[in-house]
């Protein structure tokens, strides 16, 4: 096997290839888990584990990223990626998270008991789409309700053309289903709340022995297990990709995606007589008007408007802060200028 070949079965594409100059003191190396101050590195070849420098930690390096290896070794360069999932992290800092980076599949895992949670269906959908990743949500617990049906064609109905898959996740011949998008080279990823059986579906998939925890009587939610992003390697040679469960998964600069999540709603904007209508009690306004006949759903309207708001406000308050941080260096940079001017040019 050559490495071009190894790099394969690692997910390298031609884009990636691209990004690369003619530089044998460099390699590529594929990012498998992030630690604090390092990180774990797949080669063409072998695996290593390499200290991050100061410079290489701003570049702000997430599970699934390319980046360029020197012979220190030391990364010199992350590659441009395909896509990566974020959120606005918790706090008022308005910082943005990296969950992971260039994934071709987006298992979206939730159960068939109370987890099951339309809107928030939708906000992991609008994450996919932005980050270039196929959805497929996957419903597991599938075995302790007597049809599945009725969570299947509620998430059916959600975004256009999504695939549902109902399953036992604890279940290997159930779970096949999920094969065809785990072959060599692929990139899976897993999103979704605690509890709702992503280690036991990891498991499955990878024959590997996460650590679960059983679910809670009072609300059928399952305990926090997973707490930091790693890549495991599939039996088919793809890689997963799973993620610990979250809380409060807030949504930042995915407005297009909101549109192909909610299409039917954003058609029907588009129609509206004014440009800025507001969808309340405005002449014209063909939102309105498929609620009043039955054809769209006043709760969606309300869930894409309420994804709408947020997201404004999230991506606003973050593009305000590196703004603010920018200004700030700059008059840092100007004061120890002035300084540096009184004293000759010396501290």
């Amino acid at each position: 096997m050559s490495a071009s070949d190894s790099l394969q079965n690692l997910g390298w594409r031609p884009f990636f290839q691209a990004q690369v100059e003619l530089d044998a003191a460099c390699r590529p190396a594929r990012v498998m888990n992030v630690h604090r101050g390092r990180v774990d590195v797949a080669f063409a070849d072998e695996n290593a584990t390499i200290d991050l420098s100061a410079k290489a930690t701003a570049m702000g390096i997430t599970v699934g990223d390319w980046v360029l290896v020197d012979d220190g070794p030391q990364v010199t360069r992350r590659l441009e990626r395909l896509g990566v999932f974020q959120r606005r992290a918790a706090g008022t800092a308005g910082d943005v998270q990296l969950i992971a980076a260039n994934v071709d599949t987006l298992f979206i895992v939730t159960s068939a008991n109370r987890d099951f949670n339309v809107a928030r269906l939708e906000r992991y959908l609008a994450i996919a789409h932005d980050a270039g990743a196929f959805p497929v949500i996957v419903i597991t617990k599938a075995d302790i309700v007597d049809s599945p049906d009725d969570y299947v064609a509620a998430a059916s109905g959600l975004a256009p053309g999504v695939l549902v898959e109902a399953l036992n996740a604890l279940d290997a011949q159930e779970v096949e289903v999920l094969r065809p998008w785990c072959e060599a080279g692929q990139t899976v990823a897993l999103l979704g709340s605690s509890g709702v059986g992503k280690s036991t579906l990891t498991n499955t998939l990878t024959g590997e022995h996460l650590e679960t925890q059983a679910v809670r009587d009072d609300d059928q939610r399952g305990r926090h297990t997973t707490t930091s992003r790693s890549m495991h390697r599939l039996p088919q040679g793809g890689w997963l990709i799973d993620t610990p469960g979250m809380r409060e998964l807030q949504l930042v600069d995915v407005g297009d995606a909101l549109d192909d999540v909610f299409s039917e709603v954003a058609a029907l904007v588009g129609k509206c007589r004014f440009t800025d209508c507001g969808h309340d009690s405005e002449p014209g306004c063909a939102v309105r008007a498929a609620i009043e006949d039955g054809t769209l759903e006043a709760d969606r309207l309300r869930r894409y408007r309420k994804l709408q708001s947020e997201d404004r406000r999230n991506t606003e308050t973050i593009a305000e802060r590196r703004s603010r941080d920018k200004n700030f260096g700059k008059l840092i940079k100007s004061v120890l200028a002035e300084k540096r001017s009184e004293k000759g040019g010396k501290y």
